[in-house]
């Protein structure tokens, strides 16, 4: 049968990056990893590609060198979270080392990015109320990590909740 997987594109750090990505999600482990040999054309030994599972799914990754490809926000993984504190243990795990951008995005320390989004988002600016979904989607673009309980107040000092 025929899978479809991601596959990620490192400078030399594979390695790395599976093993910070699996000990954040649950249900991960870094799978088989092929390692360059004599004949190269990197260092014998030196991890070349590998297999990691995150959650479930299957991703692929190479050590191709920074010289052919880098991570943009052209593609991104986002992460549905039930709840704040969800928001916060993904936030907080993958932003450590990376950079925070706007409205739930952040890079992690290998450039790649992610969009953590609490579902309570797209219920509050789909709201009913034409002025509270607007009022909730303003909070949302001033923010960078989103704040569930922010986003109601904004929605809830316009209107009260239907």
């Amino acid at each position: 049968m025929n899978s479809i997987s991601p596959c990620l594109w490192f400078d030399d750090n594979l390695e790395e990056a599976a093993t910070f990505y699996t000990k954040i999600f649950p249900n991960s482990s870094v799978g088989n990893i092929l390692r360059y040999n004599d004949a190269g054309p990197g260092e014998a030994g030196k991890a070349m590609a590998g297999d990691f599972t995150l959650d479930g799914l299957e991703f692929r990754g190479i050590n191709g060198g920074p010289e052919h490809a880098t991570f943009t926000e052209a593609i991104s993984f986002s992460i549905a979270c039930q709840d704040q504190s969800e928001v916060d243990y993904y936030w907080d795990s993958l932003v450590d080392g990376g950079e925070e951008s706007v409205c739930g995005w952040l890079k992690d320390r290998f450039g790649l990015s992610w969009q953590i989004v609490p579902t309570r988002l797209y219920e509050l600016v789909s709201d009913p109320n034409p002025a509270r979904a607007s009022a909730a989607t303003q909070a949302m673009l001033g923010m960078r990590k989103i704040v569930v309980a922010d986003m109601e107040a904004a929605a809830d000092a316009v209107a009260p909740p239907a």
